[in-house]
């Protein structure tokens, strides 16, 4: 699937690990970062900026165009931060728009990117099984993912008459540079006993992407190890 792919908060993680994924697959890719990440590739395009900036997205989507027509673009500049609300209310909202509103920009650009060109285009959207099943002090993210995969819905729905897809991953734990748990603590809440690395999360994010997954549209696809379906029996614990 030859073109570009825009990629917010690029630099590391999971995004860094779909970014490699792609370019493996023959793509251009622009990532939107706040700092230049430390590594390099020749199919690879730093934009520094601030994924809720309208004018910084509209910089990356130049940068994609203009190395390769535009065919993918990927929401996944993220903030996590616990907030409560008996203790401050406007830091959950804060947080909140933190989250969403660098989606709900992204998506803008890819949508009006797409049909100005009179391609087809997909858009994946990175949430997290917390939109389902929130962890406590989390509520922000929650809210905030959740919110993203009503937008991942909605879009399917306005633009799949333009050939536009719009799909999401829904993440469990995963081991990135920002991962500061217990592994064996945090892979035990998943069934298959361990956390995820950035590059099963990277995998499913280019198959989204990706031609094969043509009629797949406003998915939310589970990457969690089978977290987000495991209703743990509450007496287990009784009978270790």
């Amino acid at each position: 699937m030859p073109g570009s792919v825009v990629i917010t908060g690029g630099g590391s993680g999971v995004g860094k690990a779909a970014a490699q994924a792609l370019m493996a697959r023959g793509l251009h890719v622009v990532v939107l970062v706040l700092d230049a990440p430390d590594w390099a590739h020749d199919r690879l395009t730093v934009v520094t900026g601030d994924a809720s900036d309208p004018g910084d997205v509209a910089r990356a989507a130049d940068a994609a165009v203009a190395a390769a027509p535009l065919v993918g673009w990927v929401n996944n500049a993220a903030v996590f931060a616990d907030a409560f609300l008996h203790d401050d209310p406007a830091s959950v909202l804060e947080t909140i728009a933190a989250n969403l509103v660098p989606a709900v920009v992204g998506t803008a650009e890819a949508v009006n990117r797409f049909r100005a060109a009179g391609t087809r285009g997909a858009i994946v959207n990175v949430s997290s099984h917390q939109a389902q099943r929130p962890v406590s002090g989390a509520m922000a993210y929650s809210v905030a993912k959740a919110a993203l995969e009503g937008l991942t819905r909605a879009t399917a729905v306005d633009y799949g008459r333009w050939g536009i897809r719009a799909n999401a991953v829904a993440l469990g734990s995963i081991v990135t540079e920002r991962f500061d748990g217990d592994p064996e603590v945090t892979g035990a809440a998943h069934p298959m006993n361990r956390i995820g690395e950035a590059v099963e999360a990277a995998e499913a994010i280019a198959w989204l992407l990706s031609n094969p997954a043509g009629f797949v549209n406003g998915a939310i696809l589970p990457v969690d190890g089978g977290r987000s379906v495991w209703g743990r029996d509450p007496e287990e614990t009784l009978l270790d």
